[in-house]
């Protein structure tokens, strides 16, 4: 939300988090990582540099929190039955054309911007790997996966087939499609589902 479409007068404290958080996410996917300074986030937010700056002491703490409250305050350990939950809410993710051109945008400040990457993995990445890698763990107990996968090359396969995704196709891809895409990458490396399916629930976050 801009300032030209607020009314006039001081926002209440959680009106100016969550404008500093909506101008943040508005300049990081518009103009990218470099573009998005406190100093512009401040004023697309209509609120002081000073505001900003008391509820985030730099910009990678407000990025952090930018990302975070665009996929909804996920928990830093994400609730994720089995693969066939994962994958649906993945190919969630990557059929929403918002999602897919922030997701570029953060792939993109890895070179231009690594200490954002740093503080991701030491903040929540670790956490939520290990609870993807652990899903595939008892995918492989279950017979699922081959017993001599390597659970950390088939998190890095479908870590990179997500990005292969973002790069290579349409933005009007459909959640079947996605995960299509996803769901053959993971056959190659001997995923064979059981019968059970399961509805798609709030694990988005990639």
């Amino acid at each position: 939300m801009s300032a030209e479409n607020r009314a006039p007068g001081r926002p209440r404290s959680r009106e100016a988090d969550n404008a500093i958080l909506g101008a943040a996410l508005e300049l990081l996917t518009e103009r990218g990582v470099e573009a998005t300074s406190i100093e512009q986030v401040a004023r697309r937010a209509g609120v002081t540099r000073a505001t900003v700056y008391r509820r985030f002491p730099d910009k990678t703490r407000l990025l952090l929190a930018t990302i975070e409250a665009a996929y909804g305050d996920p928990p830093r350990t994400p609730e994720i039955r089995d693969v066939e939950h994962l994958l649906v809410g993945w190919a969630s993710v990557l059929a929403n054309p918002r999602q897919r051109r922030l997701l570029r945008r953060l792939y993109g400040a890895i070179e231009d911007y690594p200490g954002l990457a740093r503080a991701y993995r030491d903040l929540f990445g670790r956490e939520r790997d290990q609870t993807r890698r652990n899903v595939l763990e008892q995918a492989r107990d279950r017979g699922q996966l081959p017993e001599d996968a390597d659970l950390d090359v088939v998190l890095d396969l479908l870590t990179g087939a997500v990005w292969q995704h973002l790069a290579t196709r349409p933005d009007t891809c459909t959640p079947s499609d996605v995960e299509q895409f996803l769901r053959a990458v993971l056959h190659q490396v001997g995923y064979r589902p059981g019968a059970q399916q399961h509805p798609a629930g709030q694990v988005g976050y990639l």
